[in-house]
């Protein structure tokens, strides 16, 4: 049938319901700066030729990854993308492939599920992984879900370094379920997070507590003190944990991290426009029934071949409903398949000189932009995972238009995460793309910058 649309009394019956009176009473908490004031500028009557011409012209303002050079990151970053990576996931049978809903007739991409959990679950040192989710927030949420499914309590304690993203969308979350959120404060002379005040905000209520290590100042918690503190309050330990760092950092489940998640967007996925990307989870056997989403599990057939099944799917919502344990409807499959060609190409040894570099770079990178006048490094001199902060003798947002109407990204104003770091604070990412040249101009631009700004 061809599409028949609401009529006006269905529309008013629909909004009375709601309890509104027209449809833009739904737009209400939209930002006033983020609505349309007026019309498109385009002329009455123009042609789908001239319209196409216009939309390109505005379209050739953007800039992207490869006319500016980047030093963002705070979750996503401008790392190498290797060309058999991208041939790899191009192919028809991996681009057009969907979340199996007759699963055991999809072999091929139950496996690639399998063999992605296969990867997470070695990295991260647990027993059981998950298909992959929507992103590294959005699974940190999850988490936090899934302890307080398991432990009755209602609190989470999440680390004031966890990336502000990140916080936002457990805040979300915490909202939906009925969770109070504490922060644990940072010691603003290393940008790490004491013990002491970790332990002054876990109790018997506590559900979770949620470590992002290495941190989103780049700094390296002591992660297996903050997991214990947590673990011996009887609250489940979650770890955010960059799968790049991994590769020279020991992994959580061998600190006895109840609960693993994090973004994979480092593993070959290109920024793009914030996604599209996957996080990940993994986790202790006894958290099986209660992980988001799906597991595939590997057995052999009849005939003795090996074959491939979907073994839990705690949360499908189609047929569980009101009884199902997440709202997660699928799995970030391409996504999920791009990180586990990336992590095949580099390999172990690969995965970790990659971790080293990132150390190097970024550590080399901070000595270099503190030889600025007027720059330092609040944090001190600790080796830092691939970002770092700085604080500039002049507010960072305009330096950091300055230098990017220059075509240096020089990293992002963390002032907007964490407001008590005040309006001259940075925070610079370093990946792998950054050459000794770029970083030079970096520090030249910047320099460059602060002086105009200053003036």
């Amino acid at each position: 049938m061809p599409f028949a649309p609401a009529t006006a009394a269905d529309l008013q019956h629909m909004l009375g319901v709601i309890g509104v009176d027209d449809v833009d009473a739904l737009f209400a908490d939209v930002p006033e700066a983020a609505r349309p004031t007026r019309p498109m500028d385009m002329a009455d009557g123009v042609s789908e030729q001239e319209l196409v011409a216009a939309a390109r012209a505005h379209a050739a303002r953007n800039i992207d990854l490869s006319d500016a050079i980047s030093f963002l990151g705070l979750g996503s970053y401008d790392h190498f993308v290797p060309a058999a990576v991208r041939a790899i996931t191009s192919r028809s049978e991996f681009a057009t492939a969907y979340t199996p809903y007759q699963p055991e007739l999809s072999q091929g991409t139950l496996q690639t599920i399998f063999e992605f959990q296969s990867s997470i679950a070695a990295l991260t040192g647990l027993p059981v992984a998950n298909a992959s989710l929507y992103d590294g927030a959005t699974a940190a949420a999850e988490a936090m879900h899934l302890a307080e499914q398991t432990t009755g309590r209602s609190e989470v304690v999440i680390l004031a370094t966890v990336s502000p993203r990140i916080r936002a969308v457990v805040q979300t979350y915490a909202s939906a379920y009925g969770m109070t959120i504490l922060e644990a404060p940072a010691d603003p002379a290393t940008g790490r997070v004491t013990a002491a005040a970790l332990e002054a905000l876990v109790g018997d209520q506590t559900a979770a507590v949620l470590v992002q290590h290495p941190n989103a100042f780049g700094q390296l918690e002591d992660a297996p003190a903050l997991v214990a503190i947590a673990n011996a309050a009887g609250a489940v330990s979650v770890v955010h944990a960059d799968p790049l760092s991994l590769g020279v950092l020991e992994a959580p489940g061998a600190y006895d991290a109840g609960v693993v998640v994090g973004e994979g967007q480092p593993l070959g996925c290109a920024p793009g426009f914030g996604g599209p990307t996957f996080g990940f989870m993994a986790a202790q056997e006894r958290f099986i029934r209660r992980m988001p989403g799906r597991i595939v599990g590997g057995t052999v057939d009849a005939a003795g071949a090996r074959g491939y099944v979907l073994t839990f799917q705690t949360r499908e919502q189609h047929i569980r409903r009101e009884k199902a344990t997440s709202n997660i409807c699928t799995n970030q499959a391409l996504c999920a398949l791009t990180g586990l060609v990336y992590l095949g190409w580099l390999g172990p040894v690969g995965l970790a000189e990659l971790a080293e570099l990132l150390v190097a770079r970024a550590g080399r990178t901070r000595d270099r932009l503190c030889a600025i006048d007027g720059v330092r490094a609040p944090h001190g001199s600790a080796p830092v995972f691939r970002e770092f902060l700085l604080e500039l003798p002049v507010p960072a947002a305009p330096v950091i238009a300055w230098c990017a109407a220059r075509g240096v990204l020089p990293g992002w104003s963390a002032g907007d995460g964490w407001p008590e770091l005040g309006d001259r604070a940075l925070l610079v990412a370093v990946t792998e793309q950054r050459t000794d040249a770029d970083i030079e101009l970096l520090a030249t631009t910047l320099q460059q910058a602060i002086a105009e700004v200053g003036a």
